[in-house]
């Protein structure tokens, strides 16, 4: 097994690993997440007995932030390992399940669209690509995933906008399996996690296998996106916004983190003002 830093693994009940991501302050990703979520797929594929996987956070206010850009463009091929990621994720023998409490925006909705399902808090999930905004093209699967879940035109409604959406409108586009009370979550999310832990692990990485040849992206399409993303960052346009979120609180906790997509119009209308 491997060691990990940005999340906890619980291995106690039997058939069942449960992942708490903890990298405080916010649950930003940086490229050793990326790395350790690889190797966490390593060791679960190595593990006969694991038939579900839940992960969820231990900041009820963030699931996950966001990627750390800066640090990822230091590393290049870090998208190149997240959509391998992604596809062993999504292909895996293990049922895998997002337990969502707080924002969950960028890599973090395109990490929850990756996993098999996905069950959020009534009152506590928001959800977002917000990488528009910020003069970028989601780059981890978004782009992939959302128009297979909820369809072309709320697929360009989420991206194009930026914007946060609550739990309820997530689960009313599908987007979510289904949104719970708060205090009904947990125990929701057990129940299940017993019964298919109950189950036979042949039939269900059978069964699972069979519905993927419908509902999920390929590496080349996973790709094409990915080769968007480095290349947008380095348009002045990009640049302008991102310098932008400097000093507003980028990465930790702050209003700006927890309502990031109120302030993203504000970013282009300098840009507007010079155009008149």
């Amino acid at each position: 097994m491997h060691n990990h830093s940005q999340f906890n693994i619980d291995r106690t009940h039997p058939g069942r690993w449960t992942i708490t991501f903890s990298n405080p302050p916010i649950n930003v990703f940086v490229p050793t997440t990326i790395l350790e979520l690889g190797a966490l797929m390593t060791d679960l594929t190595a593990d006969p007995s694991v038939k579900v996987v839940v992960f969820e956070s231990a900041n009820p206010d963030f699931y996950i932030a966001h990627l750390d850009v800066a640090k990822a463009a230091e590393r290049p091929e870090t998208l190149g390992l997240w959509r391998d990621f992604v596809l062993r994720l999504s292909s895996s023998p293990v049922v895998s399940i997002a337990k969502i409490r707080g924002r969950t925006r960028g890599i973090g909705n395109e990490f929850v669209l990756a996993c098999d399902m996905r069950f959020a808090s009534r009152q506590n999930a928001l959800f977002g690509n917000p990488e528009i905004g910020v003069g970028l093209v989601p780059g981890g699967g978004a782009l992939e995933w959302l128009p297979r879940m909820v369809g072309r035109s709320r697929a360009l409604e989420i991206v194009l906008s930026g914007d946060d959406f609550d739990a309820d409108t997530a689960d009313h586009y599908g987007w979510v399996n289904r949104t719970l009370d708060d205090a009904s979550l947990d125990s929701f999310v057990e129940a299940l996690v017993r019964r298919l832990a109950s189950f036979d692990r042949e039939t269900l990485v059978a069964a699972k296998a069979q519905i993927n040849r419908y509902g999920t992206p390929t590496g080349t399409e996973l790709q094409s996106s990915s080769d968007m993303f480095f290349p947008s960052l380095a348009r002045p346009s990009a640049q302008a916004r991102r310098a932008k979120i400097r000093g507003l609180g980028y990465g930790v906790r702050s209003d700006f983190e927890l309502n990031f997509g109120r302030y993203l119009p504000a970013f282009g209308q300098a840009d507007e003002a010079e155009m008149v």
